[in-house]
């Protein structure tokens, strides 16, 4: 293992021994569910093991809570569009109703959709659901999202590139 890498996983360590109660704590407050800010808390720290600029860092609460805020608001998002699925199902006739094994594989695409998007801003992520899930035109989404036709054709050009990257991976 190369000494750099070492001295960085220290670091992480180091960060976790020292602030990991605080951010449990801070984690809590925001979450109901003891196990999901646990679950929060870990991934905040392996999110730090990928970046390499932890020697300068002057204030760690301040990374840790940033990083872990991401988190949270990637775990809300999540949750509200497993709750809006999960609402639409209850809709359906039931014997229209997917069989629950076809229920975890569309939430499963919908998270992977989800994160794919959750790549863009939120009026590129807007723009892009509004043309392909809601057939709007370039003029109905720009008056819906407050911008120009053209501004609204870069939004989904870079809606179809995720979605270019996701399939086929980065264009060379």
């Amino acid at each position: 293992m190369p000494v750099g890498n070492s001295t960085h996983h220290q670091l992480v360590g180091l960060l976790y021994r020292d602030h990991r109660g605080w951010l449990l704590g801070w984690l809590r407050r925001s979450v109901n569910c003891p196990q999901r800010a646990e679950d929060l808390s870990q991934d905040t720290f392996v999110r730090l093991l990928g970046r390499p600029d932890l020697h300068a860092l002057r204030e760690p609460r301040a990374l840790l809570s940033t990083i872990a805020r991401g988190l949270l608001i990637d775990h809300f998002r999540r949750s509200a569009l497993e709750s809006s699925y999960l609402k639409e199902l209850a809709q359906l006739p039931e014997n229209l109703q997917p069989s629950p094994e076809e229920q975890a594989l569309a939430l499963d695409a919908l998270r992977q959709i989800d994160r794919l998007l959750g790549q863009l801003s939120s009026k590129a992520r807007a723009a892009f659901l509004y043309n392909r899930l809601d057939g709007l035109s370039h003029a109905e989404i720009a008056e819906r999202l407050g911008v120009s036709v053209s501004r609204v054709r870069q939004y989904l050009a870079q809606g179809l590139r995720q979605c270019y990257i996701a399939l086929y991976g980065e264009p060379q």
